[in-house]
């Protein structure tokens, strides 16, 4: 039996904090994989303008790109949208039936598990959820332990050196002509620069 981490995003682009959160949830959830789960287009992020997938999906193996533990999955581009992280989830689980998946998000997201797709399905296929809080953000769990009972056995806090970093702030850096070099990897860098991304 493996013990799985997923964590989704856009990754546009992939930066060191999300590195950051990824290691650090391995080591401390015992993982033997983290799968970096690219979202084609996110239920919430409609009205946004993203990157094209297979972009997103190439800076992301450039990030994770010689670590072992770490495998980008496309398995949410696979199949025709909406695309929510319950059906994610009983697919992987169809998939790798012998596996614990743990499901990796922030404190943001685990605040707005109630407004989540059908959460209790979330939280009947995962083995943990790993939350990741940034520093002086708000804690709903009261609440939400009252709602969802079977959230307290599962929810597991990641303790990570959490940097204020952001695709968003990365994006306009790229745009003003600023430095980003230092907030993603160098291959990261390097496709941003070839492909004339954020311009």
């Amino acid at each position: 039996m493996s013990r799985i981490g997923i964590f989704g995003g856009t990754f546009d682009p992939p930066h060191l904090g999300h590195l950051i959160l990824a290691a650090e949830s391995a080591d401390q959830l015992r993982l033997d994989t983290v799968l970096w789960m690219v979202a084609p287009l996110p239920p919430h992020k409609q009205e946004k303008k993203v990157s094209p997938f297979g972009r997103r999906v190439a800076m992301t193996e450039a990030a994770i790109r010689g670590e072992a533990r770490f495998q980008v999955s496309t398995l949410e581009n696979e199949r025709a949208g909406p695309h929510y992280t319950a059906d994610t989830l009983e697919i992987l689980k169809g998939r790798r039936p012998g596996d614990e998946l743990f499901l990796l998000i922030g404190q943001d997201s685990l605040n707005d598990l109630p407004s989540w797709h059908e959460p209790e399905r979330v939280l009947t296929a995962i083995a943990g959820l790993g939350v990741m809080a940034r520093p002086g953000e708000r804690h709903e769990t009261a609440g939400l332990l009252e709602q969802f009972p079977s959230l307290a056995e599962k929810l597991i806090r990641v303790d990570a050196p959490l940097l204020e970093i952001s695709s968003t702030e990365i994006r306009a850096r790229v745009k003003g002509g600023r430095h980003f070099r230092y907030y993603v990897c160098g291959g990261v860098a390097r496709l941003i620069e070839a492909w004339g991304l954020y311009r």
